[in-house]
Order: C-alpha cells, then structure tokens, then sequence
C-alpha cells in the first residue's frame, strides 16, 4: 500500500528525472531530498513567506543539496493535477539555481506565474 508520501517523492524525482533528461549540459552532484516542512529559521535572505523548496549550495565536500517542502506544496495544491505542476514548477526552479539558468531553459512550458 502507498502512502501519499510516496507518491509526493515519485512525483520529485520524476519532475527531476525529466528535467535532467532535457538538459543537454552536465549536471552538477547534487541531493535531492524531501522534508514535511522547513526548518522554521529563514536564512537572512529569505522571503518572510514559507518556502516550497531550497536550495542550498555545496561546501566543502558536502554535495549541493536541493530540498522540498511537502506540506507547503500540498496546502497550496488543488487536486492531483496541480499538485503535479506545483512540484514540476518548484523542482524546476531549484535546479535552475543549481545550475545557474533560467527555469525557462530547463522547461519551455515554464511559468512564473
């Protein structure tokens, strides 16, 4: 039996997987990881909102890591298929920053809005 935790994870990695696939580049070593929610300490720079996923930048020998947030994504999702496209969309925007391009570059059906 699946909980919707799997089926929240299955929908990251496949975001990402689609993403890579695209992407005529090299990627970077990266994490992937998804947390119920964020730690409650925002990062100086941080918006004063909750954020849906982070990223935060290798150091040292540490490996990038790139996290999402289920609880906020879920709350803000209206049905299955938005909250597909909300994960694609913050997936989407957190490898960009990894990767130093615009989320359009990754995915032309990409919108901010």
């Amino acid at each position: 039996m699946r909980s919707r935790a799997d089926d929240f994870d299955d929908l990251v990695i496949d975001a990402a997987t689609r993403i890579e696939r695209r992407w005529k580049g090299a990627f970077p070593q990266f994490e992937l990881a998804v947390e119920d929610v964020p730690p409650s300490d925002p990062a100086p720079w941080e918006v004063a909102e909750v954020p849906l996923g982070r990223l935060f930048a290798a150091h040292g020998r540490a490996s990038a890591r790139i996290v999402i947030y289920r609880r906020p994504i879920t709350t803000r999702a209206h049905g299955d298929a938005d909250l597909a496209a909300l994960i694609a969309e913050v997936v989407t925007e957190q490898i960009a920053a990894l990767l130093g391009v615009q989320p359009s570059d990754l995915d032309p059906r990409w919108d901010a809005g």
